[in-house]
């Protein structure tokens, strides 16, 4: 349905002068467009908004030739580019290109990845590390490929795809030559592991536990009086433990 839509829009003849004619017609929900190319003169255009917003977001929406419906007349025709507002980010201008039989187009094809239940490195964990979503392509005006279709079949951990291993669409060249780019690689997964607890912190945890035990064991002892050292304290009881004597001693001592 998507691929339909694209392939078929319609399009009116606009007649606009002015900045403030275009934010008009952007209000009522048309987006401007503008028609070059070949030997016709350039057209001003508009499109319904509401039925080219879906496809405008489609991946290859720059690479797909489309049926424009000109007020009943239809162009072949390719979309060049797309302005979006700053703020908004709302469509606001449309630029499209007449289709010139017998003439080439450099355009950016997106990759797109196949067979990959037969990729021995996804399989493993490995990851996908796709490095060009797009490549550039010098095509034929009439066959231009929707998609670059590149098999991950056999492929391990650590494997490159590169562009000189893809088999590119017919009628299609690279518009780079002078170096052998990568595609993608398998990429081995990620493992994070938790960092070790280094050893000083141990060191101090034990003697903070070693501190923490002296304490409570000093604590345990019965608290000076205020005011009184805890030493005089315990010289106190020593003597208080020296002058009681037992009372089968003191009676021997009266006797006497």
């Amino acid at each position: 349905m998507l691929t339909q839509m694209i392939n078929n829009l319609k399009a009116a003849i606009r007649d606009t002068k002015t900045k403030s004619d275009l934010n008009s017609l952007r209000s009522k929900g048309f987006i401007p467009a503008v028609l070059y190319g070949g030997k016709s003169p350039n057209l001003k255009l508009s499109i319904e908004e509401k039925i080219i917003k879906d496809v405008l977001v489609s991946e290859n929406f720059l690479s797909t030739v489309i049926d424009l419906d000109i007020d009943g007349k239809k162009e072949k025709v390719i979309p060049r580019d797309v302005a979006y507002h700053v703020t908004s980010e709302k469509p606001t201008h449309i630029d499209f290109m007449r289709i010139v039989k017998g003439s080439k187009i450099i355009l950016e094809i997106p990759v797109k990845f196949k067979n990959n239940d037969e990729c021995a490195g996804l399989k493993k964990g490995g990851v996908l590390n796709i490095v060009r979503r797009k490549i550039e392509l010098k095509c034929q005006a009439e066959s231009i490929p929707e998609d670059i279709e590149i098999s991950l079949s056999g492929l391990d951990i650590g494997a490159s795809i590169r562009i000189s291993s893809v088999k590119l669409p017919e009628n299609s060249e690279l518009t780079i030559t002078d170096r052998d780019f990568v595609v993608a690689t398998i990429a081995a997964p990620t493992i994070v592991k938790e960092p070790e607890k280094p050893a000083e912190e141990t060191t101090d945890e034990s003697a903070e536990g070693e501190t923490a035990a002296t304490s409570e064991g000093a604590e345990a002892k019965a608290p000076a009086k205020e005011g009184e050292p805890a030493g005089k304290k315990d010289e106190k009881s020593k003597d208080a433990s020296a002058d009681k004597k037992p009372s089968s001693e003191k009676k021997q001592t009266e006797k006497k």
